[in-house]
């Protein structure tokens, strides 16, 4: 066999990309393609590049395909630690009832806990979680205050009301 190198590498002196003759190859195997008998009548069609003795065979090695399978793959997320709390009915109900801007941020933190909980970052979820509940407490504590705040204010209406009417009744004799 003859080995011809394309170039080589100057520091080390050692060969970059080696080009070697093709191994001569023996006549076992399937028979020369011009031996079938053609039914059209025409010359045999031969696919690929001509051979250059004119024959066509097959060398002595065999072909093996290895299929390899892989078990299926669980898509499923399962967190290692247990996700954190949402809050987002909690979250849902403040939003409604007491304090709609505290809510609303309430309800951006519940949510996003949600999401790092679902992509396994416990530490965000760990982080959101608290200040969606504490948002929500005081988005509780600001609501009650206020409904507080109005029932005083209607009863002390009521009551002034009602001695308004007493002082100023019409006299009648």
């Amino acid at each position: 066999m003859d080995t011809k190198y394309s170039s080589q590498n100057p520091e080390v002196g050692q060969p970059l990309l080696a080009l070697q003759d093709p191994p001569e190859y023996s006549s076992v195997g399937f028979p020369p393609s011009e031996s079938y008998p053609s039914t059209s009548g025409h010359p045999v069609q031969q696919y690929g590049a001509p051979a250059a003795s004119g024959l066509s065979t097959q060398g002595p090695y065999l072909v093996q395909t290895v299929v390899t399978v892989q078990p299926p793959v669980n898509v499923s997320f399962t967190p290692l630690a247990k996700p954190e709390k949402d809050y987002l009915c909690y979250s849902i109900f403040t939003l409604l009832c007491c304090c709609l801007p505290l809510g609303s941020a309430a309800l951006v933190y519940s949510v996003t806990t949600r999401d790092a909980n679902m992509f396994g970052h416990q530490p965000i979820a760990s982080r959101n979680s608290r200040m969606a509940r504490i948002l929500n407490h005081v988005n509780v504590a600001i609501g009650l205050l206020f409904w507080l705040i109005i029932v005083i204010y209607v009863i002390l209406v009521v009551i002034a009301v009602s001695n308004v009417s007493q002082r100023f009744r019409p006299y009648r004799p």
